[in-house]
C-alpha cells in the first residue's frame, strides 16, 4: 500500500517555467588511482648485481625519468617511463638469471668431469 500524500508538501516543478527542456542533474565522480611505480628499487639491483649489456642503466634511467614525472604531476609521462623501466628489469633478471644458471651447470659439469679423469689415472688406465 502506498502511503497517503501529503498536502502541505511543497511541490517542485519538473519542467522549468519557459520551456519544454527536462532537468538535467550532473554528478562527478572522482577515482583516485594509485600513482604509477617508478621501480627504482629494482632498477637498483640491476643495475649493480646484474648490468648486463647496460640493460640495468637503462632501467635505472627510465625509473629515474619515471620518478621525475611523477614529482612534476605528469602521470602518464611516469606511467610510460615507469613501463619502460619495468621491461629492462624484466630483461635484465632473466639474462642474469641465466648466466647464473648456466653457470652453475658448467660448474658441476667441469667438477663430475674432473672427477672422472682423476679415478681414470688413479686406476692405472693413464
Amino acid at each position: 500500500m502506498n502511503p497517503p500524500m501529503n498536502p502541505n508538501a511543497p511541490s517542485y516543478p519538473l519542467m522549468p517555467a519557459g520551456g519544454n527542456q527536462p532537468v538535467v542533474q550532473h554528478t562527478t565522480v572522482t577515482i583516485h588511482t594509485d600513482p604509477p611505480k617508478d621501480y627504482i628499487i629494482w632498477s637498483l639491483f640491476s643495475f649493480f648485481y646484474g648490468n648486463v649489456c647496460c640493460l640495468g642503466l637503462m632501467a635505472l634511467i627510465f625509473s629515474v625519468k619515471a620518478r621525475d614525472r611523477k614529482v612534476v604531476g605528469d602521470l602518464d609521462g611516469a606511467r610510460i617511463h615507469g613501463s619502460t623501466a619495468r621491461i629492462y628489469n624484466i630483461i635484465s633478471t632473466v639474462l642474469i638469471s641465466l648466466f647464473i644458471f648456466s653457470s652453475i651447470i658448467a660448474v658441476i659439469v667441469i667438477s663430475v668431469q674432473a672427477s672422472r679423469a682423476v679415478n681414470y689415472y688413479y686406476r692405472g688406465y693413464g
